[in-house]
């Protein structure tokens, strides 16, 4: 029983890579590794020139690590991330932070969602919670939201949620010379070339965690979201304001139902819970 169980796990994982950029995170990053290989047998660490002994708390793990001689920013470890998994046939790759705010057990149902919509970028969405996300940090993320939305052309319910599925052709367009963001801006400015390619986003409700051990937040409310308005302006005074983009915006975005909210285990949870909330969508 044990062994077919671990063969549907490989099976289910095939094709498929967990991503996690670290800067500074010795304090998360082995547990975090740790429950990131009980999901799935491929996981890939991005050391982005730690000083900490983060790369140390990774000894003895079956993981892949990639090391920056220097730190380099998020945008650099992601692109390091996908350049290493496009390399190996990569379909897919499910990036989440390394300060331990994401749950890997969650990350199931970023790939089921992602399996039955293999176009879409999949986002671990918490803004749903709002009682349990920081007030300055909810308020900055639903401006930028609004922002990216209407660049995108289609709502996005978490645009700042570091937990994501990206396809193979998003990854590619990432590392392509459309997306020259650096740091936070990258992922934000990856969800609007991606939309104009037909790579819209579907979301997927996640708690999120604080761990008491965790480092203080590298994002930076008021001006990381500047950065990325700025960004985000740019596109649009370059498409016209794009007025068709802002009207699709509006919509409310579907956001599926998680695991803990359902109490349901992740596995095939996600495909039931598609058709359930969006009979649209595969």
């Amino acid at each position: 029983m044990e062994a077919a169980r671990q063969h549907d796990k490989a099976a289910a994982w095939q094709g498929v890579w967990i991503a996690i950029p670290a800067y500074q995170e010795a304090a998360t990053i082995r547990t975090l590794a740790q429950e990131a290989l009980a999901q799935s047998p491929h996981v890939i660490v991005v050391d982005d020139g730690s000083t900490d002994g983060t790369a140390q708390q990774l000894e003895g793990l079956p993981i892949t690590l990639l090391v920056h001689a220097h730190n380099r920013g998020k945008e650099a470890s992601l692109r390091t991330a996908f350049a290493h998994a496009l390399a190996q046939d990569a379909a897919c790759v499910i990036a989440m932070d390394g300060d331990g705010q994401h749950d890997p057990a969650d990350a199931p149902l970023l790939l089921d969602a992602w399996r039955r919509n293999p176009q879409r970028i999949v986002i671990g969405s918490r803004l749903h919670d709002r009682s349990q996300f920081p007030a300055a940090r909810w308020r900055a993320n639903r401006f930028a939201c609004f922002w990216i939305s209407w660049a995108a052309g289609h709502p996005i319910a978490d645009s700042q949620s570091g937990f994501r599925a990206y396809p193979a052709a998003v990854m590619r367009l990432a590392l392509g010379p459309k997306v020259r963001g650096s740091r936070f801006t990258f992922e934000s400015e990856v969800l609007i070339e991606a939309a104009r390619h037909g790579h819209e986003t579907l979301a997927m409700a996640i708690p999120g965690r604080y761990p008491v051990n965790a480092r203080r937040s590298h994002f930076r409310p008021v001006w990381d979201i500047t950065k990325i308005v700025i960004m985000v302006g740019g596109r649009l005074l370059r498409s016209g304001m794009a007025p068709i983009g802002l009207w699709r915006s509006l919509r409310t975005p579907t956001v599926l139902p998680g695991r803990k909210a359902a109490g349901l285990p992740a596995a095939g949870y996600a495909t039931a819970a598609l058709q359930a909330t969006d009979p649209t969508l595969q």
